[in-house]
């Protein structure tokens, strides 16, 4: 929060400022829950004269903090010569180290002030000091596009090849942003083409990315390596077909680009294509010899990609390539699951019209119904049934579909499972049961009701009420530990036990108590059977 005297310099209240300072001066060199000072506002925003006001009242010029780090910083952000001149002749230290743009220099670099810079410089700034997002002043330079700084820098011997910064280097920062004549000017004062570092691995992989053919084009003529390896894309090759640059993907492979080196977040270009959506690219890779099954990624494969993300075109193209339609990989371990979890229905017939296998279990979903069902896709549990799943299929975190669809509190493909033969009481994942997992999910939005008519529909199926989980915590545990008030009343009038004691020697009075439920802590009392004495094994009452 900022104090009085923080809102008057930072707005340019110079009476106001007057006003404070002339009752207490303590506030001066306070800082505010930003840890920025009263001089530092006056001095971002231009207010010289209540800058002077401040130092005159014993303002510290080299105090630290803040976003810019300090006074002189935030000046020099802001373009305010007049305001950097005077902190450094009141003695601000010109090569002080702090805040987002690491110094003074890179601060008025960024903001592309070169009147400010070259006075910096003259005021014995270090051209290569190192620190800040940017890594050093050239790189912020270079990233702003800002070509005469740049050359001031370079003529004041600036490193053009110093590593750090979210851009590795500095040519990288320039590519990444499109500098051409920047670019080109680096190149010519010896920047390393193939230098690697930065988010995206290497300098050309920067400019695919992004899509900067004419630069990309002007770094593989000064040597860059088509096939480098590195950075979150892995390869200049993968950069452009995940991000749609089909101009780009085309020149780097009749540059000789490898289509299906291994690597990066997708684990090979052709599923960075698929997942992202981009047929052209999809295509041209195939032409181009992309092996349609590769494995690795993310996603597992290309198939699984597109199914994923769910592009129904392009999975259609690569079942046409030979696609493996039950190749396993990934999060969610095989190519249906992924689209019955995601409710790509229309992909999902097409992939049971290709041989999918229904029941396939594999990934944290167990199977496709179970994977669909979570996701609280009616239409497509519903096609599965029809085409053959296994209601009562075991597997995957939820132990089987019912469950699964009970913890989200999906009463509708409950009551069909249930319908369909699944089994209320089926033991299995991590709620053991789903009746627990009904009771158990915590969402907010469900507020004091719960699950509550999920939890009806299981008791009205005959589940076992009393049944516990891995911890001994039955069922009426759980609701009273989440405050499910009308969950915790129906289980009451269905004669759920109070009384039991889970792994930890806790009674349903326990976790409400614990957790602030008032009126279920309430309800439990009234049931006559609770215990206000029982003691957990740690010796604790509800109480």
């Amino acid at each position: 929060m900022m104090s009085a005297l923080h809102l008057a310099a930072f707005n340019g209240h110079e009476h106001e400022v007057h006003s404070i300072l002339g009752v207490d001066k303590s506030d001066v060199n306070r800082p505010d829950d930003t840890t920025t000072y009263p001089v530092m506002w006056a001095s971002l925003n231009g207010h010289d004269r209540i800058v002077q006001l401040l130092l005159e009242r014993g303002a510290d010029v080299i105090s630290q903090g803040g976003e810019y780090g300090n006074a002189l910083q935030a000046a020099c952000y802001g373009g305010h010569d007049k305001i950097a001149q005077k902190l450094l002749d009141q003695g601000a230290d010109v090569t002080a180290q702090g805040g987002k743009y690491g110094n003074a220099l890179q601060a008025a670099c960024y903001s592309g002030h070169d009147k400010i810079a070259q006075m910096l410089l003259e005021q014995g700034a270090d051209v290569n000091s190192q620190g800040g997002e940017y890594g050093n002043a050239l790189q912020t330079a270079c990233y702003g596009g800002h070509d005469k700084i740049a050359q001031i820098l370079l003529d004041r011997g600036a490193d053009v090849n110093a590593q750090g910064g979210k851009y590795g280097n500095t040519l990288q920062a320039a590519c990444h942003r499109g500098h051409d004549k920047i670019a080109q000017k680096l190149l010519d004062q010896g920047a390393d083409v193939t230098a690697g570092g930065g988010d995206y691995g290497n300098t050309l992989q920067a400019a695919c990315y992004r899509g900067h053919d004419k630069i990309a084009q002007m770094l593989l003529d000064r040597g860059a390596d088509v096939n480098a390896q590195g950075g979150f894309y892995g390869n200049a090759l993968q950069a452009a077909c995940s991000n749609g640059k089909d101009k780009i993907a085309q020149m780097l492979l009749e540059e000789g680009a490898d289509v299906n080196a291994q690597g990066g977040k997708y684990g090979n270009t052709v599923q960075a294509a698929c997942y992202r959506g981009h047929d052209k690219i999809a295509q041209i890779l195939l032409d181009r010899g992309a092996d349609v099954n590769a494995q690795g990624g993310a996603y597992g494969n290309a198939l699984r990609a597109a199914c994923y993300g769910g592009r129904d075109k392009i999975a259609q193209i690569l079942l046409e390539q030979g696609a493996d339609v039950n190749a396993r990989g990934g999060d969610y371990g095989n190519a249906l699951l992924g689209v019955c979890y995601g409710g790509h229905g229309k992909i999902a017939r097409m992939l049971l019209e290709q041989g999918a296998d229904i029941n396939a279990q594999d990934g944290k979903n167990g199977d496709a119904l179970q994977a669909a069902c979570y996701g609280g896709h009616h239409k497509i549990a519903q096609m599965l049934l029809e085409q053959g799943a296994d209601v009562n299929a075991q597997g995957g975190d939820y132990g089987n579909a019912l469950q699964a669809a009970c913890f989200n509190g999906k009463h509708k493909i409950s009551r069909m499972l249930l319908k369909e033969g699944a089994d209320v009481n089926a033991q299995g994942g991590f709620y053991r049961n789903a009746l627990q997992a009904a009771c158990s999910e915590e969402k907010d939005n469900l507020g004091t009701n719960g699950n509550v008519e999920v939890v009806r529909l299981l008791l009205d199926n005959a589940a076992y009420i009393s049944v516990a989980d891995n911890n001994r915590r039955t069922p009426l545990h759980s609701a009273s530990s989440n405050g499910h008030l009308e969950v915790v009343r129906l289980l009451l009038h269905n004669r759920a036990d109070p009384k039991v004691a889970d792994k930890r020697a806790c009674t349903p009075l326990h976790g409400a108590s614990e957790n602030g439920h008032v009126e279920a802590v309430r309800l439990l009392f009234q049931s006559s059977e609770a215990s206000i004495d029982a003691r957990d094994d740690t010796g604790r009452t509800p109480i």
